[in-house]
């Protein structure tokens, strides 16, 4: 099995998570392809076939899409791709690092490598603080997260997602990653988020959430609404009874009056204002 069919398979299977990391993984399995051929009806095969992976990945789409228009003449364009998720990520941790103060508690869901990125970062910087997270059903995402910060030495208390509330109350700072961004500001995020938010807004907390640019979904500019990747229901019950129907979401739309800003390598903004940087930063994208 070649790298190509490898990665669907990991990607599909959740072996691979995470948005930047499928979409670098996407964006590996493509320049396999390109050493294969220049043939642009058979390079978008290949690209709808990685796209189609995921459905609530926008950072996958426009990964690949940089890559379909800019590989004839950048022969490196692979590595001009992950450099951005790199460096983006780098620039996202060291502005979200200065939101996080000593004696803090930061709330946070499921697993997001640029919300760990800020925590480690805070951390290293000589900042002591807690951090609340969730084991995020039905999947237990939230347990990598825990993993990854206790590694380096942050205090960790973990719970199931419907301790939120709990959690919320002796919050300073709720901080989340993005699977999506609309064109409304809307954040999609993992199923939970949007629970979360209303408890932070309920006590006051701020809320944030820590994403690069490129989760931006151009298609909600022409009113599509943003695709909400339903999963298998196993996943949640693998043999419920007859006449228990499961229903497994994995992410929801959190609406942009519920967060403070978005943490992004453009800056900290407010969601409505976030899209005219990201059609500033990268006409590309919106085109």
């Amino acid at each position: 099995m070649g790298l190509y069919e490898e990665t669907l398979l990991k990607i599909k299977s959740l072996e691979i998570q995470g948005a930047e990391n499928i979409a670098v993984a996407a964006v590996k399995a493509f320049a396999e392809k390109l050493k294969e051929t220049q043939d642009e009806s058979k390079l978008k095969a290949y690209i709808k076939e990685l796209s189609e992976l995921r459905a609530t990945e926008p950072a996958l789409r426009n990964a690949l899409h940089y890559c379909l228009l800019n590989f004839k003449n950048d022969p490196k364009v692979e590595e001009t791709v992950v450099n951005y998720f790199k460096t983006s990520k780098d620039k996202i941790a060291e502005i979200g690092a200065k939101k996080i103060h000593d004696g803090m508690t930061v709330v946070t869901h499921c697993h997001a490598s640029t919300v760990t990125k800020i925590l480690i970062k805070a951390w290293q910087d000589g900042k002591k603080f807690t951090v609340r997270n969730t084991e995020t059903r039905p999947k237990f995402q939230g347990r990598k997260t825990a993993e990854e910060l206790a590694a380096v030495g942050i205090p960790v208390i973990h719970s199931v997602d419907s301790a939120g509330r709990l959690a919320m109350q002796e919050a300073d700072l709720f901080l989340f990653g993005a699977d999506a961004i609309t064109a409304e500001g809307n954040v999609v995020n993992k199923i939970g988020t949007t629970m979360l938010a209303e408890f932070a807004n309920l006590y006051q907390i701020p809320v944030y959430s820590c994403t690069n640019s490129w989760k931006f979904d151009p298609e909600t500019l022409g009113g599509a609404d943003e695709p909400i990747e339903e999963r298998d229901p196993r996943e949640v019950w693998e043999n419920p009874p007859a006449g228990v129907k499961v229903i497994n979401p994995a992410f929801e739309l959190t609406p942009a009056d519920k967060i403070s800003g978005i943490i992004t390598e453009l800056g900290v903004l407010k969601p409505e204002t976030l899209v005219t940087e990201i059609k500033r930063a990268y006409p590309w994208l919106v085109v």
